[in-house]
Formats: C-alpha cells, sequence, structure tokens
C-alpha cells in the first residue's frame, strides 16, 4: 500500500526506527493542501506539529512509501491513530505525472490550534526528506521558525 508523509516520517531512519519496512521511497505532491505546525502537543502547549490543512492555491510535497498494511498500524500507534490523527485517502502526483492514491494522516480539528511552533530537534526530521523534495520546498521548511 502507498502511504504520504510530509512531517516527521519523511526521515527514513525514524522509519526504520519504528519498525517500519518500506520496499520504494519517493518524491511526490500532494495540491489543494498546505503545510502547518498546528497540530497540539499535549507535553508542551507551544509545541506544533506537522500537518496539512486544505487550501486551494497550494501544495506539500512528500515522501511517498510503499509499506504493507500491517505497518499502517505500526504507524496508527504513533501517529495516536484515531485521537489525534485520523486517515484519510489522498491523490498524490509522482514526479513522472502520474497520480496515485495514498494514506496519510490529518490532525483531527479538536487536536489543532494556531500560533504553534515546531521545535529543532522535529523539523530536523522533515530536513531528512530533503534528498527527495524540490529545492526550493527544502529552503521554505529551513526558515520555519521553530520553538529552540
Amino acid at each position: 500500500m502507498k502511504y504520504f508523509a510530509y512531517g516527521s516520517n519523511m526521515d527514513p531512519d525514524r522509519m526504520k526506527k519504528r519498525g517500519i519496512l518500506f520496499s520504494k521511497r519517493e518524491h511526490a505532491i500532494l495540491k489543494g493542501f498546505r503545510l502547518e505546525f498546528n497540530k497540539i502537543v499535549l507535553k508542551n502547549l507551544n509545541e506544533g506539529k506537522a500537518n496539512i490543512v486544505k487550501d486551494n492555491k497550494e501544495s506539500v510535497e512528500g515522501v511517498l512509501y510503499e509499506i504493507e498494511e500491517d505497518d499502517l498500524r505500526k504507524l496508527d500507534k504513533f501517529e495516536g491513530y484515531p485521537t489525534h490523527y485520523r486517515r484519510e485517502d489522498v491523490n498524490v502526483i509522482l514526479d513522472s505525472g502520474e497520480i496515485v492514491k495514498a494514506t496519510t494522516y490529518i490532525a483531527q480539528s479538536n487536536m489543532t490550534r494556531g500560533g504553534l511552533k515546531p521545535t529543532k530537534k522535529y523539523l530536523s526530521h522533515l530536513l531528512k526528506g530533503c534528498d527527495l523534495l524540490s529545492k526550493e520546498y527544502c529552503e521554505k521548511l529551513k526558515r520555519v521558525e521553530t520553538l529552540d
């Protein structure tokens, strides 16, 4: 199955540490959404984790993984599904122009709030996806204001 990561799971080492085995990892774009760091962290009410929000004028770059169904259930635990994030099927565009259906996680509305910022450590996981992401998108990620 295909899983679209736009947050810390873009880091292949993080996925491996979580026991998620992937057979393929490639760049993909999700149109009609924008990246925000508005997912509440219960331990620090100023910290925000990655989330995507509908926005017809924007797009989000990420990593498309090919994983087994069992590994999605492992991811559910790390993503706090279904309490913190819900799963949603989305259509992403590959560099070849092919459109493929993938599962992603979107924060539950009651778990979001404006004015939050990621930590440097958390943002570093997103930056580990820069081996696949566009240079422009990586520069945009590097400019994200962090808590520390």
